[in-house]
């Protein structure tokens, strides 16, 4: 009589069936849609696969900075747009993907993000994600980091390198003297100026308007993570 398979496991004829179709080719969806078994497992058994042969696996690219590809000058404009108003870039350990939070009552708008992922690099697998309110549209590639230089911090550091400065502030409180440090932004254009208080937010550094041309960022947290990202002006 034969062994009765524990729930997860899989009919090792299954398994060299997915294991051939994958050899020739065939990419995880449609061998898992082909013998009805999750995605997950193709891909897992696909990484043990390669392993067991030794084999060394390179996500292909399509991506204008390490490639020949062409860059659509059009799109990236526009997605650079959506990148710095509504999204961001997490790239870390198995986790690389390029996110644009979109009111989900827009649904041109969400059309146009992902038509937007999909010109910049064709290769990259995108996706949607229902959130309270809005969609969140992901392209999967470790080449956003690339093609994004204007990273929230960079960007940052060169605004406070061109119209700011790191002073130190003094007060009397009581009858005491006190001195700590303080960031200082001044420029005229409300522009610029909204361009960066609104990254700022999105990196978590508290700040205030000093008045219409001047923000301020005094906070010891906010002062320090300044410190520790934008470092010393020359």
């Amino acid at each position: 009589m034969a062994a009765k398979l524990s729930r997860g496991e899989h009919n090792p004829g299954i398994r060299e069936h997915a294991l051939v179709l994958l050899r020739r080719g065939e990419s995880n969806r449609s061998v898992a849609e082909r013998l009805d078994v999750p995605r997950g497992t193709v891909g897992r058994w696909r990484h043990e696969d390669r392993k067991h042969r030794g084999e060394t696996y390179i996500h292909p690219t399509d991506c204008p900075m390490c490639t020949d590809h062409p860059l659509d000058r059009s799109a990236y404009a526009y997605l650079l747009g959506l990148y710095l108003g509504d999204g961001h870039i997490i790239s870390k350990h198995k986790q690389h993907h390029l996110s644009v939070f979109c009111d989900a009552a827009w649904t041109g708008l969400i059309d146009a993000a992902e038509e937007a992922m999909h010109r910049v690099m064709p290769l990259s697998r995108i996706s949607r994600r229902q959130r309270q309110g809005c969609v969140e549209v992901k392209s999967y590639t470790q080449h956003w980091k690339r093609l994004f230089p204007q990273h929230p911090w960079a960007f940052v550091r060169g605004l406070i390198h061109s119209d700011g400065c790191r002073t130190p502030n003094r007060t009397v409180r009581n009858g005491k003297r006190y001195e700590y440090p303080r960031c200082f932004f001044t420029n005229r254009s409300t522009d610029i100026t909204s361009l960066l208080t609104r990254t700022l937010d999105l990196l978590g550094v508290e700040w205030r308007r000093a008045n219409e041309a001047n923000v301020s960022i005094a906070r010891k947290e906010s002062v320090a993570l300044m410190d520790a990202h934008i470092g010393p002006k020359y």
